[in-house]
């Protein structure tokens, strides 16, 4: 049986996790990434790295992005010596990056006449996740290309869920990361008046998680990540606070009014004055009850 292989444009720490998880999976991974510290990052732990999306496109018609931010996508897929100009015949694209829907179905509309398939598959669980392969997949685009997928998406998730249409997958994962941001603030709030009526933290995390109230941020953040005080989740305030505001978006185009996420989304816009976007998406709680 011919070695499966799949090309990565974006190998930080996401792409790099997931490099492991297909790696490990035996398959052939080659990558590229505008960083010299990602590059060699990535050279170490097996991957074949090329210097150009051009090289990449050589090696394989599967290509994987896990990129910052649409305009990253935009740029890879259209720009100067992009996917469009050096793509093999019948390349699929996978975008795992959190991006805009409009700008996803922008794209996915403009690669299909070119005979290319794209799939939206924003994930959740972080580096863990990605180096764990274990990670949720939200997917949006064509059934077909999801079938051709699934082979990769197996071995990068545990879960795979298809939402619909393209962009659908980023859409969905927008709204996840609404309720996320949210979470952090309520479930930051509900410590510290257990803090005030003198429960101990812990304590109540673990009695909140047994009940009704629980969630993935009191399950998974705060043990891991607040409590602890490490803040190292590898996903940081800006890129939570550009979710967030996408998702704002989104409801004022569909003219919705959603009172309790606008305040949750300008909580977050305000967070820019006093917490950089560089530090950890869980330093919002310091905004929201729980100081430093």
């Amino acid at each position: 049986m011919t070695q499966k292989t799949v090309g990565i444009i974006g190998l930080g720490r996401m792409g790099n996790g997931m490099a492991q998880s297909l790696l490990r999976e035996g398959f052939k991974v080659f990558g590229t990434d505008v960083g010299d510290t990602q590059r060699q990052a990535a050279t170490e732990i097996g991957v074949h790295v090329v210097s150009d999306i051009k090289a990449l496109c050589a090696e394989s018609n599967v290509i994987l992005l896990s990129l910052p931010m649409a305009k990253h996508v935009q740029a890879v897929i259209e720009g100067k010596d992009g996917l469009i100009d050096h793509a093999q015949p019948n390349t699929l694209i996978i975008d795992t990056s959190t991006s805009e829907p409009d700008v996803t179905r922008a794209l996915s509309a403009e690669l299909a006449p070119l005979g290319h398939g794209l799939l939206d598959c924003p994930v959740s669980g972080g580096p863990a996740g990605a180096k764990a392969g274990t990670m949720v997949m939200l997917v949006g685009g064509e059934p077909n290309a999801l079938e051709r997928a699934q082979v990769y998406l197996d071995a990068l998730s545990a879960k795979v869920v298809h939402m619909g249409a393209s962009g659908s997958g980023h859409a969905a994962k927008l709204i996840n990361n609404l309720l996320c941001a949210a979470h952090l603030v309520t479930t930051a709030e509900a410590i510290a008046l257990g803090a005030k009526a003198g429960l101990n933290p812990e304590s109540l995390i673990a009695g909140l998680n047994a009940g009704s109230g629980r969630s993935a941020v009191s399950e998974v953040n705060f043990p891991h990540w607040i409590l602890s005080d490490s803040f190292d989740s590898g996903f940081t305030m800006g890129l939570m606070r550009k979710d967030v505001r996408l998702a704002k978006d989104m409801m004022r185009d569909m003219g919705l009014a959603l009172p309790v996420a606008e305040q949750i989304a300008e909580m977050w816009a305000q967070s820019a004055t006093t917490i950089a976007d560089e530090k950890d998406f869980n330093c919002i709680v310091k905004n929201a009850g729980l100081g430093e």
